[in-house]
């Protein structure tokens, strides 16, 4: 039964995505001291392929996308990505702006050779960025070949 409500929710929740406007969107609010954070791999490692990523959240829970708990939310991995998405609104879902509605705290990555930045914002449970939104400090690591 619990399985199969969590498929209505997302279900539900891949409507309201495609068919609410933009400026319908309401920001769920986030406590001050909440932060979101990569805890690795570390600013300026340098690792191999397939890559380790763990999510870190401080003063707010992880809650899978659907779920209507205050002071919750889920993580969205940017990867590679310059200009941050309007925080407004859903954040965009594809090979750069990646969702863990689940409430996943980590992914391997398959990355290619050379220098990648990762950066995580918190969603809400809309893939809507709170208020204040929560944006970790970008990692930039180096992906080099294994020996």
């Amino acid at each position: 039964m619990e399985r199969s409500v969590s498929f209505f929710a997302a279900l539900f929740t891949g409507f309201l995505l495609l068919y609410v406007p933009g400026s319908a969107w309401s920001r769920s609010p986030a406590p001050s001291d909440a932060r979101v954070y990569l805890i690795s791999p570390a600013h300026g490692e340098t690792v191999t392929s397939p890559v380790k990523v763990r999510f870190g959240l401080q003063g707010m829970g992880v809650a899978p996308a659907g779920v209507d708990k205050p002071a919750t939310g889920h993580h969205h991995l940017l990867i590679n990505v310059d200009v941050l998405p309007p925080l407004d609104k859903p954040l965009p879902k594809d090979e750069r702006h990646r969702h863990f509605g689940g409430g996943q705290t980590e992914v391997i990555l398959e990355l290619p050779p050379g220098r990648h930045t990762l950066r995580l914002i918190l969603g809400d449970k809309n893939h809507v960025p709170h208020d204040p939104p929560l944006i970790s400090q970008p990692v930039t690591i180096e992906v080099v070949k294994p020996r």
